[in-house]
């Protein structure tokens, strides 16, 4: 037996379809904007309460919220942190200042460059490290640059014509 469809009913489908992605890029547009404002009156805060602080890096890991509140942060972090967030990994740092060992979040960008059991001078703010500034015997280790999609493959494609060109190279002798 065969489904009978209209064209009209096809075109009210997609109409309706189409209104209903129009006003969730609206909202998300919206909502997108709210937190840029709020993220922008939280930076000066953030500058105005960072300090610089030598410590000795222990260990680095991504933990989820629950276990980086059960290994040192603070339970205000769990409270405060946002619903869609709390499954998310953040980058916890266990650090020695002075005499005391704390655990601290990190900047993501900063989490992957900070050397583990080297002495650091970092800016830090309340629990959050937002930048290096030096390193014990060493300079400060420059961030990788990704690379796209099309440099990735471009490298792919350059290491098989290497590898053709050594292979022919060797049936040659």
């Amino acid at each position: 037996m065969l489904l009978a469809i209209s064209a009209q009913t096809v075109f009210s489908v997609l109409i309706t379809v189409l209104i209903i992605l129009s006003a969730v890029l609206v909202i998300l547009y919206i909502l997108g904007r709210r937190l840029q404002a709020k993220q922008a009156m939280q930076q000066p805060m953030l500058e105005a309460n960072t300090m610089e602080v030598s410590m000795l890096i222990i260990d680095k890991k991504k933990l989820r919220v629950k276990e980086a509140v059960a290994a040192g942060l603070p339970e205000q972090v769990e409270k405060e942190m946002p619903i869609y967030a709390r499954m998310s990994k953040l980058p916890v740092v266990k650090a020695k200042v002075g005499p005391r060992v704390l655990t601290l979040m990190a900047d993501p960008t900063v989490y992957e460059i900070i050397p583990v059991k080297k002495e650091v001078k970092v800016a830090v703010s309340g629990i959050y490290i937002r930048s290096i500034k030096s390193v014990r015997g060493g300079v400060v280790p420059e961030m990788p640059k990704q690379k796209g999609f099309f440099a990735k493959l471009r490298g792919k494609a350059e290491k098989v014509v290497k590898e053709n060109g050594t292979e022919q190279s060797k049936k040659k002798k």
